[in-house]
């Protein structure tokens, strides 16, 4: 079969895409502004895309194209799509039709968390030798690879998949994860986000109760029993075993950032330890909640807390982008408030009394209608100093941050934004971008801005 992408570059489309050509298919797509990992992801794997959506590509004559959730009516592409009746068909749903069926599908769901926790879980399997096919939505360090149909052994049933509550496509509103049908899930953590398509936090939980009532009653859902919204979805009916994490009285996890301890504990009982490279009380409870999914998939928790010792984390995760003139540069996906204080809290906890310099592009369509702008001061508390990109935002980022004094930088200007935080940076700060896009190559222009603004001061101190 020959399939076209539309939206190929985005997260689950391009792993999509791999799988797809895994299973022996041809694929083409397109896209617009497509950037890293997801680009050479593609490239590394020879995929064919086009930049952009005109209606030539119809001249491809592929058996299916497959639209992305990204794609909507009026888009050139899709247009010519409908005018002529040609078959298509939402990414979610070719994959639940073409690579899901029949596997022992772990779902993962949940506002925050999504990625990390699929990376967890997969890895842990992978570790334990199973070989599990997984689709996440970022590049886990230890497979280098967003998205595997199978590992070494080709015959493994274990399919492990990000699930995301986002719409599914231009004509399916319903969230992607419906169409996944998981033997076990992971109800991570449960807020208000995505103001572009939910009215409400209770709009979401339908969404949830939705993905509830399709496991099967011999099947497992792993649920952080610290979120209310979370206890109201399983109230509205549940047909499956429970397991819940982040209780003191049930399973839960202790650690040290200092020292990189993690403790697994059952009330007061302890299960077992290891000492890991993640930070943050946050990660610690994705640790345990894919310890308790992997122990469903029959796998010891002293073989997955071994596993975890040698969890790489996934790119964008607080990750180290570079240092120059003594300044770490970090990169985050931290969009939404609550991500983006947690994000600190780990950093800081990492770091000790270092200074941090957060810098955050407000990308997303909720933090673009400005929804959870007053949770902003309140998130950066862990920040010594923050910079904000405010292009193309629809409310005054410079007044909502007006709160933390000067202590808050704000600029529609990228390159301007950039001069400014090398000129603040010195060594030994710890530099936090967050952002859920490219950010026109923040990074590595920050990592140039900071080697040139040390050698004018090198310059400087010899005169």
């Amino acid at each position: 079969m020959h399939i076209h992408i539309l939206g190929i570059g985005g997260t689950f489309m391009a792993g999509l895409a791999l799988l797809a050509r895994a299973a022996g298919h041809r694929v083409t797509g397109c896209d617009s502004g497509i950037y890293p990992p997801m680009s050479t992801q593609l490239m590394t794997a020879e995929i064919e895309f086009i930049e952009g959506y005109d209606a030539a590509q119809t001249a491809f004559e592929p058996d299916c194209y497959v639209v992305g959730n990204a794609i909507s009516r009026g888009n050139p592409l899709l247009e010519a799509i409908l005018d002529r009746g040609l078959p298509f068909v939402s990414g979610p749903q070719w994959l639940a039709e073409h690579i899901l069926r029949g596997r022992w599908v772990m779902a993962v769901a949940g506002t925050h968390g999504k990625t990390t926790v699929s990376a967890m879980l997969a890895w842990i399997l992978e570790d334990a030798g199973l070989s599990p096919a997984f689709l996440v939505g970022g590049v886990p360090l230890n497979f280098g690879v967003s998205a595997r149909l199978s590992g070494i052994s080709t015959d493994s049933p274990f399919f492990v998949i990000e699930a995301d509550e986002y719409d599914t496509a231009f004509c399916d509103k319903r969230s992607k994860f419906i169409h996944y049908r998981p033997r076990t899930a992971i109800l991570n953590n449960l807020e208000f986000d995505h103001a572009d398509i939910f009215p409400d936090l209770g709009a979401i939980e339908t969404q949830f109760h939705h993905l509830v009532r399709t496991l099967p009653s011999q099947g497992l859902v792993v649920s952080n029993a610290a979120e209310s919204s979370l206890e109201r979805v399983l109230a509205r009916g549940c047909w499956t075993q429970v397991e819940r994490f982040n209780d003191a009285a049930g399973w839960r996890a202790t650690g040290n950032d200092a020292d990189g301890s993690l403790q697994l504990l059952c009330g007061q009982e302890a299960i077992g330890s290891v000492r890991w490279g993640l930070t943050g009380e946050h990660n610690r409870n994705n640790a345990v909640a894919a310890l308790l999914a992997a122990r469903h998939a029959g796998v010891p928790f002293a073989r997955s807390l071994n596993a975890l010792a040698r969890f790489k984390s996934v790119k964008r995760r607080l990750e180290l982008r570079g240092s120059a003139a003594g300044v770490d540069v970090y990169d985050d996906f931290a969009h939404h408030p609550t991500a983006i204080a947690k994000t600190l809290a780990g950093l800081r906890s990492k770091v000790g009394s270092a200074r941090i310099l957060a810098v955050l592009e407000p990308r997303s369509n909720t933090m673009k209608l400005g929804v959870m702008k007053a949770s902003l001061p309140g998130s950066l508390g862990d920040a010594t100093q923050i910079f904000c990109y405010a292009a193309n935002l629809g409310w005054n980022a410079a007044e909502v941050l007006s709160p933390l004094g000067e202590k808050a930088v704000v600029d529609d200007q990228l390159d301007r934004l950039v001069a400014r935080i090398a000129a603040s940076a010195s060594a030994g700060d710890q530099v936090l971008v967050m952002s859920n896009g490219s950010f026109g190559g923040i990074h590595e222009k920050l990592l140039a801005a900071l080697a040139a603004e040390s050698s004018v001061q090198e310059v400087i101190g010899q005169q």
